[in-house]
């Protein structure tokens, strides 16, 4: 189908969170798609028709470089075994049914690479939460208990040249050398992106970067 524009995807966000007195919609899809860009317009657009909203990452998640050594995965960062599934669970709940006082959440700085804690406030009158992450979609436990909160998942889609040449660039941004960039995204964002890939099909609607 075409791609919505951000005004239909507002009034799609809007129409859901109607009957309710908050919702958390979803969006997924592989490393370097846009993901973040999207959900960070959308919230904008949301407050800008009226619709208190938020965002909250599941970057936030990620387990910290010291619990990555303990568990021999530094090397595997970004894999869906490095992030802290049942917390973010837990957090969903939350933010469902605390609706009367903020939330905090934790964030991710890319500068240090390292998780924040509560780094990310969700105030009482936030209508929808946008969430953005690899993993929304993922059959393995417990993320299946994530997918059923939220009302509904957007997956982003973008050219597999582009999303590559973005990771690779992000990479060097933030300290690696262009071949240590290359390098971790064909041995680790690669086969990452492609778990998320593989479940494109279970997505509410696709959205084309």
């Amino acid at each position: 189908m075409p791609t919505p524009d951000l005004d239909a995807l507002a009034a799609r966000a809007a129409r859901l969170a109607e009957s309710r007195d908050r919702i958390v919609l979803g969006i997924v899809g592989a490393p370097g798609s846009g993901k973040t860009s999207l959900a960070t317009k959308l919230v904008r657009r949301l407050d800008d028709a009226g619709v208190p909203a938020a965002r909250v990452p599941m970057d936030g998640f990620h387990l910290a470089d010291v619990a990555l050594r303990e568990r021999g995965l530094l090397e595997r960062k970004g894999a869906v075994e490095t992030f802290d599934g049942h917390g973010y669970v837990a957090l969903l709940h939350r933010l469902l049914i605390e609706t009367h006082h903020d939330v905090l959440a934790p964030g991710f700085e890319r500068v240090i690479e390292q998780p924040l804690a509560a780094a990310v406030s969700v105030p009482a009158s936030a209508r929808v939460v946008v969430t953005e992450g690899n993993y929304l979609l993922d059959a393995a436990d417990p993320w299946p208990q994530a997918r059923a909160l939220l009302a509904e998942v957007w997956f982003v889609d973008l050219d597999e040249d582009r999303r590559r040449a973005r990771l690779v660039d992000r990479h060097v941004k933030f300290g690696k050398t262009r071949e240590e960039a290359q390098r971790w995204v064909d041995d680790v964002d690669e086969p990452n992106a492609q778990r998320v890939l593989a479940r494109r099909t279970e997505a509410d609607l696709v959205v084309t970067a």
